[in-house]
């Protein structure tokens, strides 16, 4: 039988802690050293110009290859009416957005936060270990090279330089069993001590587009964070995520969700493309994502709009798809500017 991706790192996750207490790896890249680093190096830093590593590294106007057939894709959320409620949007996503490293088994996405936002994803998916004060991005026992702080730069670069989008962010704990209390702490300090409060909608209820444009708006995947938007509310979401399903029995339950939002409209549907189950992510992805794109063309799909959060791994390896998301909005006259 495959060994399943949670399989895996679940086991490595034991292997990890059985070896240490509290991993503290001493190398460059390692979740000590970049918190410490964050630490002193403050909320605005002196990496590049965008304060990310890999953003000038980018292929691309756009930031992701194969994402240049459709005009706006950076601001695509122009052409909406301010008025619109978010879950009346198609919004496409990235599943597990910080998850390129690690190995097949590990690895979900490959490209930065950065080139995602260029490329037209509105939607991350972060996952946060506390370790020292910090929150570092991990797939399961794996750290990603990534921060919180790194994530929060790409998402101030991108929305300053498009204030008429906004960035849908679930924040969730991985790889640590920090206490609510003791991960709210963490995550104030970044609010406040660290100067991060700003960039953040943080409210009861869904918002009007108008409302959120050049913000994060946070979805807490923790009963510690603030807010009142909380994921997998079931008065609020409706969740397709049958993470553990073959493409083949997980493409009928993606179809039928997309249907159930085209034609129900009212809850925010989160929709996920992406599956663990036996192959890797992005076997699975090479699978599934050519198969939505097709539906999402077909005369039924094309009628389709509001479809909600699309949570996606590898989108960019199928050209076309993210611009095919994006375009099952009702926009307003002027539609997609070329800014």
């Amino acid at each position: 039988m495959p060994l399943t991706r949670r399989a895996f790192l679940a086991s490595a996750a034991a292997a990890t802690a059985s070896a240490t207490a509290l991993t503290r790896p001493v190398s460059a890249a390692s979740p000590a050293s970049a918190a410490r680093r964050d630490q002193v190096r403050g909320v605005h830093g002196v990496r590049g110009v965008h304060g990310v590593r890999g953003v000038h590294g980018v292929r691309g106007v756009h930031g992701i290859r194969g994402v240049h057939g459709v005009r706006g894709v950076r601001n695509w959320m122009a052409g909406i009416d301010a008025a619109t409620p978010l879950q009346r949007l198609t919004i496409p996503g990235t599943h597990d957005s910080g998850a390129r490293f690690g190995g097949w088994w590990v690895e979900c996405q490959n490209t930065t936060i950065s080139a995602q936002l260029a490329a037209g994803i509105r939607f991350l998916d972060i996952r946060c270990r506390a370790f020292e004060g910090s929150f570092t991005i991990h797939h399961g026992a794996f750290y990603q090279n990534l921060n919180f702080d790194d994530v929060l730069r790409a998402c101030r670069d991108f929305l300053g330089g498009q204030p008429t989008e906004t960035v849908l962010m679930r924040v969730k704990q991985e790889y640590s069993q920090a206490s609510d209390a003791a991960f709210r702490a963490v995550f104030d300090d970044y609010l406040d001590r660290r100067g991060w409060r700003s960039l953040f909608h943080i409210g009861t209820a869904w918002p009007r587009l108008g409302d959120v444009r050049g913000k994060v708006v946070l979805i807490a995947d923790n009963g510690g964070l603030p807010g009142g938007i909380r994921w997998g509310d079931g008065g609020v979401f409706d969740l397709q995520d049958d993470w553990n399903a073959a493409p083949a029995a997980k493409y009928p339950k993606i179809e039928a969700h997309f249907r159930k939002a085209a034609s129900s409209p009212g809850k925010q549907y989160v929709n996920f493309v992406s599956t663990a189950a036996g192959l890797p992510p992005r076997w699975n992805s090479d699978d599934l994502n050519p198969r939505v794109h097709t539906l999402l063309e077909s005369a039924e799909g094309r009628a389709w709009r509001g479809l909600g959060i699309v949570p996606m791994d590898y989108p960019n390896t199928r050209a076309g798809l993210v611009e095919t998301l994006i375009a099952r909005n009702q926009v307003t006259a002027g539609a997609l500017s070329t800014r």
